[in-house]
């Protein structure tokens, strides 16, 4: 009897060992995403290039770069911007640098090319001169012209950003982004209020558009060994 009893718990501890072994191989770790950046991608606005060159008012460019973390990217954007308009009784120009500095969340994570579509946020900064040239009329003196300028503004706002980057040959890169673009706030202005801020479009409504088509570069960063 103890001996068949012996002979039972064995069989069954055998049985037991055999489905535990059996579920540890079946379970496998999960694939842990890695944030060690693999590209830098650089490139410019064709949009700004373009515009530049069908229309006198403006001249501007803008570089832009991104480097992937996983499904996250941060982004950095710097640009230069001259703008021209007429306004009433005057002539409205202004000149200067802006970057934006912000983070892309990439919704495509199983291409294997890292094309994206993605959604993100930007934050903007903005340093500029501006001046307005206009005429009046004085009972006294007849057409006066008067000159106002702001010798340096800073400026700052928000972005929430959208788009996409698809890869069209080898390391060259295509995309548009569109930018949401509110919160304006502005300092240093004295005798002009702001009618056109750079990297930010015109300030006439609380929020505004903005849109980029572009061209990249992606550079490969060394591996891991």
């Amino acid at each position: 009897m103890v001996i068949m009893v012996l002979t039972t718990t064995a069989s069954f501890a055998q049985a037991v060992s055999g489905d535990v072994e059996a579920d540890t191989v079946a379970i496998l770790p999960r694939e842990r995403q890695s944030y060690r950046p693999t590209g830098l991608r650089m490139g410019t606005d064709l949009l700004a290039l373009i515009i530049t060159q069908q229309q006198k008012r403006f001249a501007g460019w803008e570089v832009n770069a991104d480097v992937d973390f996983g499904r996250y990217y941060l982004a950095f954007d710097y640009g230069s911007w001259a703008n021209q308009y007429t306004v009433r009784n005057g002539f409205y120009d202004n000149n200067g640098r802006y970057y934006r500095v912000g983070v892309d969340v990439n919704f495509l994570l199983k291409d294997p090319d890292r094309n994206m579509f993605f959604l993100g946020f930007r934050h903007g900064r903005s340093h500029y001169t501006d001046s307005i040239a206009y005429t009046f009329t004085d009972t006294n003196f007849g057409i006066i012209e008067k000159i106002e300028v702001n010798p340096g503004v800073d400026a700052r706002w928000s972005e929430i950003t959208g788009g996409i980057r698809i890869k069209i040959w080898k390391v060259i890169w295509m995309g548009y982004t569109a930018r949401f673009k509110f919160g304006l706030k502005t300092e240093g202005e004295r005798g002009v209020r702001s009618y056109d801020v750079p990297g930010y479009g015109l300030t006439i409504r609380p929020s505004t558009w903005g849109y980029n088509y572009q061209l990249f570069v992606r550079l490969p960063l060394p591996k891991k060994k």
